[in-house]
């Protein structure tokens, strides 16, 4: 309890025990995923179960939690399972499938108690949101943190309430056509610094790290029921 001293002291014992009750699956460990499962971790969520099909490689150093000289090569799940149990006692489980409709039933647990969507692709978050939807799992997503320099313009808004975005209106248009009129979503008002004919998106480690924060505060907050 003593390493905890800190979060209880904040939310109180009641609260930690709900979290210490917790299982959160968290989809994605890149820049976003990674942040947000370690702070979870660190807040004393009892279970992760973490949900990534990539490795380590050399371009994950600027920004990412799991990207070590000595992890390169590394699948993502093996990284961020072994740098949890050196920061927290929680319990954590992984898959490492890559999310599509037909892979995400086997990929999460169901009876999780929240789904972080921390994914890249459009199709892979639809799939998560209609999984967590069907189950009636809460469920939070992560929008474009590419391509962004401001780290404080991040915040909780619902998609259909969001501008700016592309992929906040790409996801809007698809989530119509499934009947869905609500969903929480992490979502930076920086308009996106694109040059023409640019295919790579560019990252910056206090853009990625402060979506995943923003994630796991939502999280948090909604797991202990304090707003």
């Amino acid at each position: 309890m003593e390493q905890h001293e800190r979060t209880v002291r904040l939310i109180g014992p009641d609260a930690l025990q709900k979290l210490q009750n917790s299982i959160v699956a968290v989809a994605g460990l890149g820049g976003v995923g990674g942040h947000c499962a370690e702070a979870l971790a660190r807040a004393g969520v009892g279970k992760l179960h973490l949900v990534d099909s990539d490795t380590v490689n050399i371009t994950n150093l600027n920004r990412q939690f799991v990207a070590t000289k000595h992890t390169l090569g590394w699948k993502k799940t093996d990284a961020m399972q072994e740098r949890l149990s050196d920061v927290s006692d929680c319990v954590v489980t992984c898959s490492d499938a890559f999310i599509t409709p037909e892979t995400v039933s086997a990929a999460l647990p169901e009876n999780a108690d929240f789904v972080v969507d921390a994914i890249d692709t459009l199709s892979g978050k639809l799939a998560l949101v209609q999984f967590a939807f069907a189950r009636g799992i809460p469920i939070i997503c992560s929008m474009g943190a590419g391509n962004r320099l401001d780290p404080s313009r991040f915040s909780v808004k619902d998609v259909f309430e969001t501008s700016g975005d592309p992929l906040a209106r790409r996801m809007r248009q698809e989530l119509r056509k499934l009947g869905v009129t609500a969903l929480p979503v992490v979502v930076s008002d920086e308009p996106p610094h694109v040059e023409k004919g640019q295919t790579l998106i560019g990252s910056l480690a206090p853009v990625t790290a402060s979506a995943g924060l923003c994630l796991a505060g939502y999280v948090i907050r909604e797991l202990i029921g304090q707003k």
